[in-house]
This record gives structure tokens, C-alpha cells and sequence, in this order.
């Protein structure tokens, strides 16, 4: 995997210049430079990856070491649980995951499947509530669970009913990785996908992820018709068709949307 691109212009647009501080960014851009493949790293290793030198990386990530999210056997550096922390705040301070958790328990009893609110992040969708039986809680997304926005139902959804030039700028500039023989691979087809998706507002994602996954979701929109997330179940495949699985659970998700729309 290629590194990210360079730490961005230390003056987004809205900020002073006084009131920007780069350190921040650069020490939360260290934090976010591990994943799956770079869980443990050398300080040259995550300056490569946040575009800066080694010795800058290094000072950032004994920072990090001294303050607990860090930890080191003297040449590798990886995350340590404390980070999680960051993500607990937002679920314990956010308003919307709360909100959202009576209803997703509806629509959870309601079906007898995972239910789920998500937003999207970038590229990603991020699951920040959820709901099931008992009997499968065990299975599907985690809470904080990061997906790539293409192969999910939720994020397709999100994607495609963004105004018309950025659904166009990142059709253009994002490329489509492909996780089974099921996934969009092709961005005309995508493009085509999304068409469909904005005409009848709600998405459907089979197989894309995961052969034995099916996913239904609908916009969440607040008071002013503004998506906020999207509400989604998710299914194992082969116990009934397609027509027959959004025939049973889209009318729920629905209702549930409206229902939420003057509290969100």
C-alpha cells in the first residue's frame, strides 16, 4: 500500500493562521498512520508516512510513548489500548448514537437481523451504532468498524446522494479495490449503480465484502432533508432472494428514518 499523501496545508480554509496548531495534526496524523499493515513501525517507517523526516517522527512518537497511546521495544513503535479512548469519547459524547439506539433496537426485534447506524468518513463508512439478536451479536461489525464505502450498502447509499459533481469527483479520482468476484470493479458500472440508488433512495450490496453478506440500508435525514448517516441491516446470503429480503425489512427502515427525522 502506498503512503498517504502529505500532511495537508497547515491553513485549511476557515482557520486562521494563529489558531491552527500543526502539532496536533501531526501527532493525531501518527496515530492514524497504523493499520492492519503498518501495526508496528520504525520512526523512519511513520515518517514515510506522514511526510516528515525521521527525527520529527520520532520526537512525536515518544511523545505519544510518555503520554500512554504509544508503546516501543527501543526500535518498533505500536498503538497501545489507550488510543481507543479517542473513539469512546466520541460514542459516550455524540449525540446521534444515542438517539439512535431505541429505534435500531426496532428495527433489530422488527427483523431478526443486525441493524446499524453508520456516517460516512472520507472513503469509509464508520458504524457507530448497533443493535441484534442475541443469538448473532457476535457476528458482523463492531462498533467503530471502518469499511470501504464502496463494497457496503450503507456507504454506497451515502456516496451516491452527495450533490452530482463530488459523486463525479470521486468516481474520477478514487480507485476501486476489489474484495470478491462480486465487487463493483468497474466505475461506469458503479456509476450506474449510483443512478439507480438516487432514484429509489435506498441501497443494496450482495457479496461485494463478503460472499455470505447482504446489506439493505436507507438514508437518515434530519428535519431539513440533509443525510446524516444511514440505517442498514446486514444478512447472511442464501436464505432468501433479493426481492424478498428488501421486501421484508426495507418497509421498517423506512419508517424508522421517518420516524427519526425531527430528533436528529
Amino acid at each position: 500500500m502506498p503512503p498517504p499523501p502529505p500532511l495537508p496545508s497547515p491553513q485549511p480554509p476557515g482557520l486562521e493562521r494563529r489558531d491552527w496548531i500543526a502539532g496536533l495534526e501531526r501527532g493525531l496524523g501518527i496515530i492514524e498512520a497504523f493499520d492492519d499493515e503498518h501495526s508496528r513501525m520504525t520512526a523512519s517507517e511513520a515518517g514515510q508516512r506522514t511526510g516528515m523526516t525521521r527525527t520529527a517522527a520520532r520526537r512525536y512518537l515518544l511523545t505519544l510513548q510518555h503520554m500512554g497511546y504509544v508503546a516501543t521495544d527501543g526500535k518498533l513503535f505500536w498503538l497501545t489500548p489507550r488510543v481507543l479512548r479517542l473513539g469512546q469519547s466520541y460514542l459516550e459524547s455524540a449525540r446521534l448514537p444515542r438517539i439512535v439506539q431505541p429505534f435500531l433496537q426496532r428495527v433489530a426485534a422488527g427483523t431478526h437481523e443486525n441493524a446499524y447506524l453508520s456516517v460516512l468518513d472520507g472513503d469509509e463508512v464508520v458504524y457507530i451504532a448497533r443493535n441484534g439478536p442475541s443469538r448473532s451479536m457476535n457476528t458482523g461489525y463492531v462498533l467503530g468498524a471502518r469499511i470501504p464505502a464502496q463494497v457496503t450498502a450503507s456507504g454506497m447509499l451515502m456516496l451516491a446522494l452527495q450533490p452530482p459533481e463530488q459523486v463525479a469527483h470521486w468516481l474520477a479520482t478514487r480507485p476501486l479495490k476489489v474484495f470478491t468476484s462480486h465487487t463493483i470493479a468497474h466505475k461506469e458500472q458503479l456509476a450506474t449503480e449510483f443512478d439507480r440508488i438516487r432514484a429509489q433512495d435506498w441501497a443494496l450490496s450482495e457479496q461485494q465484502l463478503d460472499l455470505n453478506s447482504r446489506g439493505i440500508a436507507v438514508p437518515l435525514r434530519d428535519r431539513h432533508g440533509e443525510v446524516v448517516g444511514a440505517l442498514n441491516v446486514t444478512m447472511p446470503m442464501g436464505h432468501e432472494s433479493s426481492a424478498d429480503a428488501a421486501a421484508r425489512v426495507l418497509p421498517l427502515l423506512r419508517e424508522i428514518a421517518q420516524a427519526m427525522r425531527n430528533l436528529v
